[in-house]
């Protein structure tokens, strides 16, 4: 057959363009789709050959070759797949977009052959990723029984056919590197990149160098296998060893310590994957180093690896998580980087937190030595769940710990404990979150509770204020915060103190400031005065953080509670009902108020004005 130059079935020129510069974000994708092709055409005769040894051709030692040839320019994968007819060729290289793949499964499931390989080329388009790095390939193939075909094209709107004289099945692929891509003519960025995306495939990836014989000065052609096809997710649990899963996981976590746990499994059914994911024993490297807020695991198809910046397989507070997803079902888009939203996506999604879950609930009750240690260091971003995944936040709530009033300091309980020890007739689980215990254990806001008996939870993580309000109940029991909202009040205790305090509540209340009421309480032991906000309210701890942060706060309107018992608020009151203009009055609520902020945890609006207060009462 004489040279023939016909045109493409498309506009090329529109089409390569979007191929070449918008399909695809990193230009090094093009060796991993060329290299899954080849892996495609292997699979394809191994296929074909279950009913047919003779399209074999006698040769089933299967393996992909590449080789670079820095003189020349050229970067050449070749396998001994099933390779293509003449009308094959102008059929899947001539036509953009148009699978062979596809339509290779379509008729094999046709037959309804229980073996179908699982192939990942989809759309056809891989192989033009080449443009992105030659600006001239050629294409040189051979089906069993048919004549070789030569086919080249520079991406300009048109290609060429012509006979070849390449006498073995399969397919060599010849690319004439652009000047700004002789970078994959080195033999380090062939190797890396292999690694990085076909280090898993089934066949042998190798690659061609030549060696000078340092005593002849001949020159020999050195063949090396340069993929490990070691896929440990893929082989038996009862197979794998502790150090193997150790070596694994520091490979794709950069971490030097051994993981925690290891989740091995495959989900059958209606949905079927694989996964190996690890929990780290303590922050992995990147986690240090890197405030990504979202969860990154490594995603295969059919070993070839897609991405590891893929985030829709688990939620952000499970992003400590390492591992690896292998699925063949996954629709992906034609660059294979980003998966389209799927209910199987959905699905694979709750399966993988379901499993997650399971192993930590699993941890906290096996080894729980082993749980504190995941719990100091990870507890912070797994209580982001609380506030985004409401399908499994009591789950997340059972994997929490917290100091508490009835702990000694550094001694942690759980929901569940809790709720189990709560006094008879006690229906709410009560909190109060602050900087740290030493700040809040001694808070007046914990005096009525400690005298009754009842255990109050202490949150000291910094994110406590903002997510546990999110729970909102467990078990069936309402978390109160003990610094905000009404409690039990002895009412009948506080009637004749009301009558007696009735002027001077209405005086204070007028006379302070960003003080929406004024009122006694039985809340209040050994303490004067409280401050306290509605159960919507932000606590003093949060403004605190935002202003650290420089972040605007809005002003609120608190409740002062105060407590009638006490000394000084007995003094004030009396001073009152002798004479309603005596300066020492207004001086003592004040501080009062003063005293009560500080106690919240807040900071004073005018501390210079306390100090002066505090130095007026002490010499008089």
């Amino acid at each position: 057959m004489s040279e023939q130059t016909m045109e493409f079935k498309t506009e090329l020129a529109q089409l390569l363009h979007l191929i070449t510069h918008s399909l695809y974000s990193h230009r090094e994708v093009f060796l991993r789709e060329l290299i899954s092709n080849a892996c495609d055409a292997i699979d394809k005769v191994r296929f074909e050959g279950l009913n047919n040894d003779e399209l074999l051709d006698g040769n089933s030692d299967w393996k992909i070759s590449l080789r670079a040839d820095k003189e020349a320019k050229t970067l050449t994968i070749s396998d001994n797949g099933i390779g293509m007819s003449r009308d094959q060729v102008i059929e899947n290289l001539g036509t953009i977009a148009h699978s062979g793949t596809k339509a290779f499964l379509a008729k094999a499931k046709e037959m309804d052959v229980q073996n179908n390989p699982e192939l990942i080329g989809q759309f056809g388009v891989g192989f033009y990723a080449s443009f992105m790095v030659a600006d001239d390939v050629t294409v040189i193939t051979k089906a069993h029984g048919e004549d070789a075909i030569q086919w080249e094209s520079k991406g300009t709107g048109e290609f060429t056919l012509s006979d070849s004289d390449k006498e073995t099945r399969g397919t060599e692929i010849i690319l004439h590197l652009k000047e700004d891509a002789a970078e994959y003519l080195d033999e380090w960025t062939i190797r890396s990149t292999v690694k990085k995306f076909s280090d898993f495939l089934e066949h042998p990836v190798v690659l061609f160098t030549t060696v000078k014989d340092e005593e002849t000065e001949v020159e020999e052609e050195k063949e090396e296998q340069i993929n490990t096809q070691k896929a440990i997710w893929l082989r038996p649990k009862n197979e794998i060893t502790d150090e193997e899963y150790g070596e694994f996981y520091k490979h794709i976590s950069h971490d030097m310590n051994s993981p925690a746990e290891t989740i091995h499994y495959n989900a059958e059914g209606a949905i079927e994957f694989k996964a190996l994911l690890f929990i780290p024993e303590a922050k992995p490297f990147d986690m240090m180093m890197n405030n990504d807020p979202k969860a990154h695991l490594h995603l295969y198809v059919q070993r070839v690896f897609i991405s590891n910046e893929f985030d829709n397989l688990l939620p952000g507070y499970l992003r400590f998580v390492k591992g690896v997803v292998d699925s063949s079902d996954l629709p992906l888009n034609v660059s294979r980087e980003i998966l389209q939203e799927n209910p199987m996506l959905d699905k694979i999604r709750k399966n993988l937190v379901g499993r997650i879950l399971k192993t930590l609930a699993q941890m906290k009750k096996k080894d729980y030595a082993e749980f504190l240690i995941f719990h100091e260091n990870f507890s912070t971003i797994l209580k982001e769940g609380l506030q985004s995944d409401w399908e499994n936040k009591e789950k997340i709530a059972d994997l929490l710990l917290f100091e508490s009033t009835s702990k000694d300091a550094g001694e942690k309980t759980c929901f569940a404990d809790y709720v189990e020890n709560m006094a008879e007739g006690q229906e709410e689980i009560l909190y109060l979150a602050g900087e740290n215990r030493g700040s809040i254990e001694n808070s007046p806001y914990l005096e009525s509770f400690k005298a009754d008996g009842k255990e109050v939870l202490l949150m000291i993580d910094p994110i406590d204020d903002f997510v546990i309000p999110q729970l909102m109940e467990y078990k069936g029991k309402k978390l109160k915060a003990v610094n905000k909202g009404d409690i039990e009040e002895d009412k009948e205790k506080l009637k004749d103190e009301e009558k007696q305090f009735e002027g001077y509540i209405g005086f204070a209340k007028e006379l302070l400031e960003g003080v929406k009421e004024v009122k006694l309480t039985t809340r209040l032991k050994d303490s004067a005065a409280v401050l306290v906000g509605d159960e919507m309210s932000m606590s003093p701890h949060i403004e605190e953080m935002m202003r650290r942060m420089g972040q605007d706060v809005p002003k609120k309107e608190s409740v002062l509670e105060l407590n009638p018992e006490h000394a000084v608020v007995k003094k004030v009151q009396a001073l009152y009902d002798a004479d309603q203009k005596d300066p020492k009055v207004e001086t003592l609520t004040k501080l009062l108020h003063d005293q009560a902020v500080i106690a919240s945890g807040a900071k004073l609006d005018d501390p210079a004005g306390f100090a002066a207060r505090m130095n007026e009462m002490l010499v008089d």
